[in-house]
C-alpha cells in the first residue's frame, strides 16, 4: 500500500468515524430525551413557578407509579395562561377531545422490575437522586442509568433492603 493510499484511507476512515459518532450521539440523546407530543418545561413549572413535584404528579406519594398530571389540572391554569401558545393549543386540543397526551416515557423499567415511588418518597429519597435536577430542565432527559447497579448501590448507601424480591417480582 503506497503512502498516498494510506493517507486517503485514513482520511475517509476518520470521516466515517466522526459521522458514526455524531449519529450515535443523536440516537443516545433521543433515547434519553425522547421527543414529546407537547413541549413541557419543568424549568418553568417547577423552578420559576416553584411548583412542587407533587402538585402535578399528585398521586406519586400514594402510588407505585408516577403518572403525568391529568389534563384537567393543566387546564386549570392554561385555560387563561398562554392559551395562544402553540404548545398550549396542542394541550387544549387533547383536552377538548378527551384524549390523554401520548407522552413518551423517559424513565422505563423492564417488566420484571418493581419500583415504587411511594416507598422511596416515604424514606425521604429526594426526586433528584434518580431524576437529576429536573427543575432546571426545559426538556426532560434521563440522567441516571436506572440500571440494577445504580439501584443496588443506592440501597447499600441508604441501608435499604437488597433482597432480590424487593425489586424483582
Amino acid at each position: 500500500m503506497n503512502k498516498f493510499f494510506k493517507i486517503f484511507y485514513a482520511f475517509y476512515l476518520s470521516i466515517f468515524a466522526i459521522i458514526f459518532l455524531f449519529y450515535m450521539n443523536i440516537i443516545e440523546k433521543r433515547k434519553n430525551s425522547p421527543i414529546q407530543p407537547v413541549k413541557f418545561s419543568h424549568k418553568i413549572h417547577a423552578y420559576k413557578l416553584s411548583l412542587d413535584c407533587t402538585f402535578c404528579h399528585e398521586k406519586v406519594e400514594k402510588s407505585t407509579v408516577t403518572l403525568p398530571p391529568p389534563l384537567s389540572l393543566c387546564m386549570t391554569c392554561h385555560e387563561s395562561v398562554k392559551k395562544d401558545s402553540p404548545e398550549i393549543i396542542k394541550l387544549t386540543t387533547y383536552y377538548n377531545k378527551g384524549e390523554p397526551v401520548p407522552w413518551v416515557k423517559v424513565h422505563k423499567f423492564k417488566d420484571w422490575v418493581y419500583f415504587s415511588h411511594k416507598r422511596h418518597i416515604e424514606k425521604g429519597i429526594d426526586c433528584t437522586l434518580c431524576h437529576g435536577e429536573i427543575k432546571a430542565m426545559d426538556v426532560v432527559r434521563k440522567v441516571r442509568s436506572m440500571r440494577m447497579g445504580f439501584c443496588v448501590k443506592c440501597h447499600e448507601i441508604n441501608g435499604a433492603e437488597r433482597d432480590c424480591s424487593v425489586c424483582h417480582k
